[in-house]
């Protein structure tokens, strides 16, 4: 039976949960099924199983939709057994799921930046919506380089996320040149990267 996970590649919460499936073991146990979202639209096929009709959905092997890469990343780490996905240890485990939180954070603002950019029409652009976007995405990325440690050092929902972020800002988000002053990150970012599971779901 088929874990079927819906979504496109470059939204940076479809590309979590294929990564966390390829590092969890589950690959391929994995279908991978495009379906695009649109920020003034409905996808039909989407809402059939979700009622917010957001990627990523997964369709587990029992017929249950999930959705939310959150909570999809969670289902993969259990499926799978291994614990270091979402650490048993009190404090680390809310180290790990504090970084995802802030990393996902990061994701959604740099979306929405986006779709600020792109999809909505000229005159209806507010800049002030659009400075506020960037200093989110600013200040989690701070983060990340002050906080990370030994997270970010792990595979795990946390630095799944902060990598599947961090390559949707340098795919999306190219001039807004987040390496500068951010030497560990910049380190985590390219080490990460290069890992089978990353190269597996490239952006371009």
């Amino acid at each position: 039976m088929t874990l079927k996970i819906f979504g496109d590649v470059v939204s940076p919460f479809v590309r979590m949960a294929l990564v966390t499936a390829h590092e969890a073991g589950l690959n391929d146990r994995v279908e991978r099924l495009q379906a695009g979202v649109k920020p003034t639209e409905v996808n039909s096929d989407l809402q059939k199983l979700s009622p917010i009709a957001k990627v990523p959905v997964l369709v587990t092997e029992h017929a249950h939709a999930i959705h939310d890469s959150r909570v999809i990343m969670e289902y993969l780490a259990h499926v799978s057994g291994q614990s270091q996905f979402i650490p048993h240890d009190g404090v680390k485990r809310f180290h790990v799921l504090t970084l995802q939180a802030t990393a996902q954070g990061m994701a959604d603002a740099s979306v929405l930046l986006r779709y600020e950019q792109t999809q909505r029409p000229e005159e209806k652009r507010w800049p002030e919506y659009k400075t506020r976007l960037i200093q989110r995405i600013d200040a989690a990325l701070d983060d990340l380089e002050k906080n990370g440690g030994d997270v970010l050092a792990d595979v795990n929902v946390g630095s799944i996320s902060a990598a599947c972020a961090i390559g949707y800002i340098d795919f999306r988000h190219a001039a807004l040149d987040w390496r500068k002053g951010r030497s560990k990150l910049t380190q985590f970012f390219d080490g990460f990267s290069a890992r089978a599971s990353m190269q597996a779901y490239p952006l371009a």
